[in-house]
């Protein structure tokens, strides 16, 4: 069991006491090197962990015990697999993992059929699992930072998918199943490959409202080429006219919106 730093009173017991009671277990910058069992001896009480900024490097399979979480968040750690069973979580609807070191994603992931936010951003990511495609509740989907250099065909049946970010891979095209996305809201691919979308995307995609493209090597002609691009830039402006109006707070550099080249 990793050691943590608790407040003055803080028993153990008051602790796994308020946890129980609460459902949640909030750990952030506690210095844990492990799981901390005593969590995971609270089995179907847990509905949330956020072990966000520590050290922990494993998973325990053990964590299959958490069977009503719906939250695990494991930011900033140094964690390098998740566990097999990791699909027992059939509560989960949101896995964040960002700023680890995981190389690779097993194939159980696609039994976490009622996850809605999955983030990976900042790992060692070199491909996706085929069965990220029966995650058909999925509605954000954060791979940035990573190595990719595509995205698998069954990407395309994530059909409930709203957000797609894939900022700073080594990705050169996308795979046509993407445009069966009909819900896809924001699709932001800045620092990859890119050389070609594909054609019917804009088409397709009708919920699309914003894409981000900076240092790819695609050009605004190509894009403007596209089928559906005079729809898209109606909703463009409409999502942007929509911001002003509800007094949106602008940034020192705007509003980063549309077609971003």
């Amino acid at each position: 069991m990793g050691c943590f730093s608790s407040k003055a009173g803080d028993s153990k017991a008051s602790r796994v006491s308020r946890w129980r009671s609460t459902g949640i277990v909030a750990l952030r910058d506690s210095k844990l090197k492990t799981f901390p069992s005593e969590v995971l001896d609270l089995e179907k009480s847990v509905r949330t962990i956020d072990l966000t900024h520590n050290k922990i490097v494993d998973i325990p399979t053990e964590v299959c015990k958490l069977t009503n979480i719906q939250r695990l968040v494991l930011s900033q750690n140094l964690v390098e697999r998740l566990p097999l069973n990791i699909g027992k979580l059939q509560s989960l609807k949101v896995l964040m993992l960002d700023g680890n070191r995981i190389a690779s994603l097993p194939d159980e992931l696609g039994l976490l059929v009622r996850l809605e936010k999955l983030s990976v951003s900042g790992n060692l990511l070199t491909c996706l699992p085929e069965t990220i495609g029966s995650l058909r509740n999925l509605l954000l989907l954060n791979v940035s930072d990573n190595k990719l250099k595509s995205f698998p065909e069954s990407i395309g049946s994530c059909y409930s998918l709203e957000e797609l970010q894939a900022n700073g891979n080594s990705i050169e095209e996308l795979p046509t199943s993407v445009c069966n996305l009909v819900h896809l809201k924001s699709l932001c691919l800045d620092k990859n490959s890119v050389s070609q979308m594909p054609l019917n995307l804009l088409k397709d995609c009708k919920a699309l409202q914003t894409i981000s493209l900076h240092d790819n090597p695609i050009s605004m002609d190509q894009f403007q080429q596209m089928e559906g691009y005079q729809e898209f830039e109606a909703r463009r402006k409409k999502k942007f006219d929509k911001q002003i109006d509800s007094n949106v707070m602008i940034s020192s550099k705007g509003l980063d919106e549309g077609v971003d080249l």
